[in-house]
């Protein structure tokens, strides 16, 4: 008996061998995709700070007491609109004193005036000699100046009291008001009583990379011309939903960042209802169009390393296959540079855990 289950294992060990191989050889089934050529368009998306056309810092010129606020936090205002008004008592008493000074010198002008056309007349006459009427003169030139001097003090006086009033530089939306009535200002308050910020127009920056700059400048040549051909833009709001304008490319920085190896793309976007917050974010999204492009699901391929990986079916069985993609990407699909041609086929699900040489048929 036990001379017969040693012969017997022999066999049933090269049975189970064979039966192993006979699997190994049978063909599996996978999810496969037959390379084409076409035009692709693709979205790439930036990450972007929003700023207005300017933001005023509005800064008094004036020392004084804060006596009126005549804005809110968030209000849309006009050029030219009142915002905040300086106690003027001081300024008010300035102009006064100014003016009647302007006055005295008006009349001492007068006087020098009436004396040297009597001293003419008298030195016609030679009566009085050279000296006394260039002494006459002297003193009229000196009710000139004076009078001139006055007349300055006044104009700079009446600029100082129009600055107890401040009004806004520019249409736009009051920001952080940072005082209140009765807070001694001055000019020395660098932050300012308050920003007006022009939303007529919000730029958007963002960061593109250098490969993909140079893309365009290789078709432009020129910056200004990479500029001009650049398509219109979108904004993706932080709550998911698109803006309803599109933008504009309006200038590229012509330094990259030596840390992020990107430069800075500023996009201008029109926005008179005032819907866009300036230091608001979102993201720029840009679409692109490549003629003649192999586009693949990004879950079609693997990585080892940085180079990215197919699995091909060559003559029906898996060859792994190095290819070249686009350096941007939608997070979804790949558009390949090389490594692929039309009418290639590739496994597009689970190619990572393929093994080289495996028999594959479509599912």
């Amino acid at each position: 008996m036990k001379r017969m289950i040693c012969l017997l294992l022999p066999v049933l060990m090269l049975s189970c061998e064979s039966r192993q191989q006979n699997e190994g050889d049978e063909p599996k089934h996978y999810d496969l995709m037959t390379i084409t050529v076409g035009d692709h368009e693709q979205a790439t998306e930036y990450a972007a700070s929003l700023k207005g056309q300017q933001d005023i810092r509005i800064i008094s010129r004036i020392e004084g007491y804060l006596q009126g606020i005549y804005v809110k936090e968030g209000e849309q205002v006009k050029e030219g609109q009142l915002l905040f008004r300086v106690d003027a008592a001081t300024y008010k008493a300035a102009v006064e004193a100014a003016d009647a000074n302007v006055q005295q010198m008006t009349a001492a002008l007068e006087k020098a005036q009436l004396e040297y056309e009597g001293s003419r007349k008298l030195h016609a006459k030679n009566v009085i000699s050279d000296h006394e009427l260039a002494l006459s003169k002297s003193e009229l030139d000196m009710a000139k100046a004076n009078l001139a001097a006055a007349q300055a003090t006044l104009t700079s006086a009446r600029n100082e009291l129009s600055y107890t009033e401040l009004r806004s530089p520019s249409d736009g939306v009051v920001g952080r008001i940072r005082y209140r009535k009765g807070d001694f200002v001055s000019p020395t308050l660098q932050d300012g009583l308050t920003v007006v910020a022009d939303n007529r127009h919000i730029r958007a920056y963002f960061s593109m990379s250098e490969t993909v700059l140079m893309d365009y400048l290789s078709k432009c040549k020129t910056m200004e011309a990479a500029v001009n051909q650049m398509p219109e833009v979108r904004l993706l709001l932080p709550n998911g939903q698109f803006y309803g304008q599109t933008g504009l490319v309006e200038s590229i920085s012509g330094i990259v960042d030596e840390t992020t190896g990107a430069v800075s793309v500023c996009a201008l976007f029109d926005n008179r209802d005032g819907l866009l917050l300036s230091g608001g974010t979102g993201k720029i999204v840009m679409p692109s169009v490549r003629k003649n492009a192999v586009v693949i699901p990004q879950e079609a391929t693997y990585s080892i390393q940085d180079k990215v990986y197919v699995m091909k079916v060559v003559d029906g069985k898996a060859v792994s296959t190095i290819i070249q993609v686009a350096p941007q990407n939608n997070g979804k699909e790949y558009v390949v540079v090389g490594g692929l041609k039309q009418g290639d086929v590739i496994i597009t699900k689970g190619a990572g855990f393929v093994e080289e040489g495996t028999k594959i048929v479509k599912s």
